[in-house]
């Protein structure tokens, strides 16, 4: 680890203000190309970010919803460990051991276990009756649906299909349904921050006095999420579980890349004290910011420098939580108009980093 770089072991700094969006880039050329970029990052995009969030219990209407358009889509999930966590996390000594440590009496009802393991919803009859409905499902990753579900099956009329919805309103309707609350795969960023949220841990007692590990460190968007999770059946209409195209995979990959900075930044924005928690957290945006520098080394890539420049003007320190979150904010809005504009043909210098097949989980 650089600790030139580490502010939770350096000492010069530029602090980070609220105003900037774009980072001033490291010459004249960057600077002209963020400046005219800097336009479609308009009010639609500024909605549509966001940090990944817990679904809320008020608004998640459950897979029951989900699982009458798509079947095969749920069918999947049903076989993956996010699915089954709902009837074995709790029984795990591990869990249970963590859960004794924090003096947490139920781990399906506790915000904690709750917030990554579990998906709850509240009873229409009682708001305050909370019950927990599945593990990690189709709404813990797209948003809960309450809000958006009538917009992202409305394809444009009584008699129109998926399959024959106008390609105008399609992107309309993937638009909307995203600004109300959607995670929805037609931008990779929102998917990344999802998994991001969870796979990195934001809670420093749950480390530091629970034993619960601080994420998934070996986390890499592509090869985790194109394996036994991948569901995407909706380009053949429920039939095949198409794997995406290598351009896709290129913007996936570099957009887990911006994510698992984001997050980290977040995490480190939790951080109080000299401990594990802290120094991991620290660690893992170092190595985030050093693989993006490496990517874009390759891609000079305006959004990638602009990243970096958010990146380089705050610190990694204790107790650094506003400047922190404000430079994840600034980080979020970027990695989504990278995703929103990338076609992933101008990625292709990064191919051999890409995860191939075999290398899935």
């Amino acid at each position: 680890m650089n600790r030139n770089r580490l502010a939770l072991f350096r000492i010069s700094f530029l602090s980070i203000t609220a105003a900037v969006l774009v980072a001033v880039a490291a010459s004249q050329v960057h600077s002209d190309a963020a400046e005219a970029s800097k336009s479609t990052l308009d009010t639609r995009v500024a909605a549509a970010v966001r940090a990944a969030e817990p679904a809320d219990p008020h608004r998640v209407m459950g897979s029951q919803t989900c699982v009458k358009c798509h079947a095969s889509e749920v069918a999947v999930w049903q076989q993956t460990p996010h699915a089954q966590t709902f009837e074995q996390l709790h029984r795990r000594p591990e869990a249970r051991q963590i859960a004794a440590r924090l003096g947490v009496q139920s781990i399906k009802y506790d915000g904690r276990c709750v917030d990554c393991h579990y998906t709850q919803q509240a009873d229409p009859s009682d708001p305050h009756e909370i019950t927990a409905i599945a593990g990690v499902s189709c709404e813990s990753c797209h948003g809960p649906a309450r809000d958006w579900l009538d917009v992202h099956h409305d394809y444009g009329g009584e008699h129109v299909t998926r399959q024959s919805e106008p390609a105008a309103h399609r992107e309309q309707r993937l638009r909307e349904s995203v600004r109300l609350g959607m995670r929805n795969p037609v931008n990779l960023y929102l998917m990344a921050q999802s998994c991001y949220r969870c796979h990195t841990v934001g809670d420093e007692e749950l480390v530091n006095v629970g034993g619960h590990n601080t994420g998934s460190l070996d986390f890499e968007m592509v090869s985790w999420s194109q394996g036994m999770v991948r569901h995407n059946f909706v380009r053949s209409d429920g039939k095949t579980n198409a794997a995406s195209s290598r351009e896709r995979l290129r913007v996936m990959f570099v957009a887990g890349m911006i994510a698992d900075l984001e997050s980290s930044l977040r995490a480190v924005a939790s951080a109080t004290v000299k401990d594990t928690y802290g120094l991991t957290v620290a660690k893992r945006a170092d190595r985030a910011a050093r693989r993006l520098k490496s990517a874009q080394a390759k891609l000079a890539h305006p959004r990638l420098a602009e990243v970096l420049g958010v990146y380089d003007n705050v610190q990694l320190k204790l107790n650094n939580s506003e400047p922190l979150r404000k430079a994840a904010d600034q980080i979020a809005a970027i990695g989504y108009a990278f995703a929103d504009e990338s076609q992933g043909t101008e990625l292709a210098a990064i191919d051999r980093f890409v995860p191939p097949p075999e290398k899935y989980k």
